[in-house]
């Protein structure tokens, strides 16, 4: 090794390129508009080499931690070197392109040079509450083509040379509900980019391009070498297993998401073929989706707590034709696309449980169970649109019960938005937020609780749209552990009537006095429920987990 680049600096540089990342990750947070972004965090960060190669990511969305990178690639495609300045900023959205999710993740990217020459890129994906569509929050549990579900960047400037494309700025005003957030977010983005640019560039003056270049290279290298040695402990063979998407929001389905995963010496292959079509309704992803959460998963299983870089993926392969409902084709609808991708993420964890059981969990309530309330404050009548993911059970594993009240793994590094901004922002009023009693998942180790939340409607014309998955299909239990429970919505009048009760639907009418009840799963339990200590069954009823009646017909105590 060149003897300026010795082990010691290579590791200050790997420290320098994730704290990279953590301030990018910061300056979006403090400096967004939305909710989503600055409470619950729906977003990601990244910054590549100058081939696109992921060498740092901020926390946030573990399912955005294969578009970044593969957004970066696309304008790399599409754009000739002699045609991409300093301070160019580009946009993307566009699921059918690459490094695209579905159109209210936009991702933003910039180039860093470094002495005339492109040496990095700094990107970032964030979940804009407004993207435009026939919907309010540009999700539709019931469309039918993506060009129903927003607007699309395919991969275009929004800033050249440091000016703003005005046209395009002019062009997203009129087409969103929300213009203010939503140029307030590009904004944010666009800053967030500029501080991932100035840190990288302080890290090459200090240590000089040359020998930050070489480290990066020796972080990837190490990054596989990790992983190769990893490899060892892990259980080798084929492991196969399927689940099932209940619909796709236009009453179609069940929808089979089907995984061979093959383990060998020195590659880790996924083999998604036999899943089925792509559905007509959105609950579809695309190839670069399906990816993100083949590495997420196989990130968990590795290194869970390494920095995430291109080197640790060298050796996942994903394969799945094209045309099923993990690789859609245009222009299949795709806004609730997590469902997919987190089935895809899941079902590996599944075929794997039995080998790996202190590692991979029971079922979790397997959705990102988001929903879009819209509607109006009543003391200034102005328009609200409050978009939100819940949190759920997570399944138990060998020795530990599941997580209660915790996002799924689509969300990830995610934060649920706090009842007092709820109640100030829109025009609702949260009469409870709470552990599910629900018993479901019972077992040796029992799967974590899910959560109710009520909202009470305090103006007339509102309406809301669901996106559950798991509204008929349970978690799944392990070695006699029992299955988790649903997800769903109930609404109910003024006077305490269920009016309907539902997973997912588009535009729901809502009245004032009107109360929508979000309940959450479950998740599996692992053991046979009559082997519980009685110790953790006393204290779960001590905790409120479960009544001493249900203790004592499902654990005889």
């Amino acid at each position: 090794m060149n003897k300026k680049v010795d082990i010691f600096t290579i590791e200050i540089i790997k420290n320098a390129l994730v704290a990279i990342g953590e301030e990018m990750f910061l300056a979006l947070k403090r400096t967004s508009k939305s909710p989503i972004i600055y409470e619950s965090l729906d977003y990601g960060i990244g910054v590549t080499d100058a081939n696109g190669l992921l060498i740092s990511q901020g926390n946030g969305i573990p399912g955005f931690i294969g578009t970044l990178d593969a957004g970066v690639q696309n304008i790399i495609a599409k754009f000739d070197r002699e045609n991409i300045y300093p301070d160019d900023v580009f946009i993307l959205n566009d699921p059918y392109a690459g490094g695209g999710t579905h159109l209210s993740d936009v991702c933003m990217i910039r180039p860093v040079f470094f002495e005339e020459e492109l040496v990095a890129w700094t990107a970032n994906k964030a979940h804009w509450t407004e993207i435009g569509g026939k919907d309010p929050g540009s999700y539709s549990a019931d469309a039918t083509e993506i060009y129903q579900e927003g607007l699309q960047f395919p991969g275009i400037k929004v800033f050249e040379k440091g000016i703003a494309n005005q046209a395009l700025l002019d062009l997203i005003e009129v087409n969103v509900r929300l213009p203010e957030m939503t140029l307030g977010d590009l904004q944010a983005c666009a800053a967030s980019l500029k501080v991932g640019e100035q840190r990288f560039l302080s890290v090459m003056k200090k240590y000089s391009k040359d020998v930050t270049l070489t480290a990066i290279d020796k972080l990837l290298e190490h990054g596989d070498l990790m992983v190769l040695e990893k490899f060892k402990t892990l259980p080798k063979g084929v492991f196969e297993a399927e689940d099932l998407i209940d619909e796709d929001g236009m009453g179609n389905g069940p929808f089979k998401v089907k995984v061979k995963v093959t383990i060998t010496d020195e590659a880790f292959v996924l083999d998604y073929s036999g899943s089925s079509d792509q559905a007509p309704g959105p609950i579809n992803c695309t190839m670069g989706v399906l990816v993100s959460a083949a590495r997420e998963v196989f990130m968990g299983i590795v290194q869970p707590d390494a920095p995430a870089t291109d080197g640790c993926f060298r050796r996942l392969q994903v394969i799945c034709p094209e045309g099923t409902l993990l690789t859609a084709k245009r222009p299949a609808p795709v806004s609730a696309y997590f469902e997919s991708m987190v089935c895809a993420a899941d079902v590996v964890r599944k075929a794997l449980a039995p080998v790996l059981p202190g590692v991979v969990t029971a079922g979790q309530f397997g959705s990102v169970c988001t929903m879009n309330l819209s509607g109006q404050i009543p003391e200034t009548g102005e328009h609200y649109l409050l978009v939100e993911p819940l949190v759920g059970g997570w399944g138990a594993a060998v020795g530990k019960d599941g997580e209660s009240g915790q996002f799924c793994v689509g969300n990830g590094e995610t934060s649920n938005i706090p009842v007092e901004i709820t109640e100030a922002r829109y025009g609702v009023m949260v009469e409870q937020y709470a552990f599910s009693h629900n018993t479901a998942g019972a077992g040796e180790f029992r799967g974590g609780n899910g959560v109710v939340l009520d909202y009470r409607i305090l103006s007339d014309d509102a309406d809301i749209s669901s996106f559950f998955g798991r509204g008929i299909t349970t978690p799944w239990g392990i070695n006699e552990g029992e299955e988790g429970s649903c997800n769903y919505v109930q609404v109910f009048d003024e006077q305490g009537n269920e009016k309907a009760r539902f997973s997912r639907t588009s535009r729901y009418p809502l009245k004032k006095g009107d109360l929508i009840r979000l309940v959450t799963g479950n998740g599996g339990g692992w053991g046979n429920p009559n082997k519980r200590p009685k110790a953790k069954v006393l204290a779960d009823i001590k905790n409120g987990f479960i009544s001493e009646r249900d203790a004592q017909a499902i654990y005889g105590i």
